[in-house]
């Protein structure tokens, strides 16, 4: 009987941390943007440490700028940024949604779409393919000087 009661406090408890991670993932973009201001988010260095190393961008770099142009209702600018920023969004709404429904009626919702290996598949190699279309146009459009004065090689 006390395994059973620890499993589903560990399930408890990973939800708990889904949802905090999810209010976190939608809200330190709100703060950069309420406290930053307009002019500095595009200016500011990235801290990716992948940018920091090689001078390109990682698959994930500019969903943070991506989200906080979203909050600004620059779609445009949002969707030019990473184009899975607004997804983001959705996805973190709908897990909070979700996560918190599951708490409260003890029922599993998520796990068939979560621990989908097609849809994780389909996900990966999306991303793949957008990041090397973003890294040929990011090879594109600047010169190596510019390229290492983004990384600390300068």
């Amino acid at each position: 009987m006390k395994s059973i009661n620890y499993i589903s406090n560990t399930k408890d408890k990973r939800k708990i941390y889904g949802i905090i991670g999810a209010v976190l993932t939608l809200m330190i973009p709100f703060f950069l943007m309420f406290f930053n201001g307009d002019n500095h988010i595009e200016t500011d260095q990235s801290l990716c440490p992948f940018k920091m190393l090689t001078g390109f961008p990682c698959p994930g770099c500019g969903i943070t700028k991506s989200l906080v142009y979203f909050y600004h209702g620059d779609f445009y600018k949002s969707i030019s940024y990473h184009i899975l920023g607004p997804f983001v969004i959705a996805f973190s709404v709908v897990s909070i949604v979700v996560l918190i429904m599951e708490l409260s009626t003890k029922k599993e919702y998520f796990n068939t779409v979560m621990y989908n290996k097609r849809l994780a598949y389909s996900l990966g190699f999306f991303l793949v393919g957008y990041h090397i279309i973003r890294l040929i146009f990011f090879i594109k459009n600047n010169s190596l000087d510019s390229i290492l004065k983004e990384s600390i090689w300068r």
